[in-house]
């Protein structure tokens, strides 16, 4: 019987030990991958098993949906344990590996999620916010007027639900994502900024925005999470 092994994958190109020593053998289990990127996940593998030959293994990318979907269909009726493998993280959490994982479950395929980082559970824990109840809402708006809807809409739904509210941005406009943050919430709700996690320049700070205010913030180009909880 065909079985689907979600794997992770580092969050940062430093953050190897992040991932569990297991992995290793899952991969050498696997006979097809479904990837976001083959090119990084190749690279990714080498770096945990050196001796990877890696044209041993079929490669089908993951995010050309509707291929993808036939092919992982054929793949698991033909016996072949699958590998899924995320740009970053977990598969299936904020990623385009949950279409795939759907069509496992709707097969009756075993399905094995393996431990390994997400940012939006290593930022969670490390905000001192609301771990009891919180919601992932993605990217926000790129228009200025309906991002700054936006986050007034969470701000309220924060202080509603007691709600932590988790959302990212492109790291090359995360600086202008913080300026909003900062002009348009009560100067009482606590922010979070969570930046290269697992990485050597890894930093979490929460905050209320008026102590942001005070404080110049740079993080252009850096992977980052953002995390919200209003009064």
């Amino acid at each position: 019987m065909a079985t689907v092994y979600l794997i992770p994958a580092i969050l940062h190109e430093e953050g190897l030990p992040a991932i569990p020593a297991y992995i290793k053998d899952v991969i050498k289990e696997c006979n097809v991958f479904f990837v976001e990127n083959e090119r990084t996940t190749r690279r990714y593998f080498k770096q945990l098993w050196k001796e990877m030959v890696i044209d041993d293994y079929e490669w089908v990318n993951m995010t050309e949906t509707e291929t993808a979907a036939g092919v992982f269909r054929k793949k698991l009726n033909e016996g072949k344990n699958i590998g899924i493998v995320s740009e970053a993280g977990c598969p299936g959490v904020a990623d385009p590996g949950q279409a795939l994982t759907a069509i496992a479950q709707e097969m009756d395929i075993t399905v094995k999620p393996l431990a390994g980082p997400s940012s939006i559970l290593l930022a969670l824990m490390a905000s001192g916010m609301n771990g009891q109840q919180f919601k992932f809402c993605g990217y926000l708006p790129i228009d200025n007027q309906q991002r700054i809807k936006t986050i007034k809409e969470l701000e309220t739904e924060s202080a509603k639900k007691n709600c932590t509210q988790i959302f990212i941005e492109t790291p090359y406009r995360n600086n202008q994502l913080i300026e909003s943050l900062l002009k348009n919430c009560n100067s009482s709700t606590w922010l979070c900024i969570a930046v290269d996690l697992t990485g050597p320049k890894e930093w979490v700070k929460t905050k209320k925005i008026s102590a942001w205010q005070k404080e110049k913030t740079d993080i252009h180009k850096r992977p980052a999470i953002f995390l919200l909880l209003a009064q």
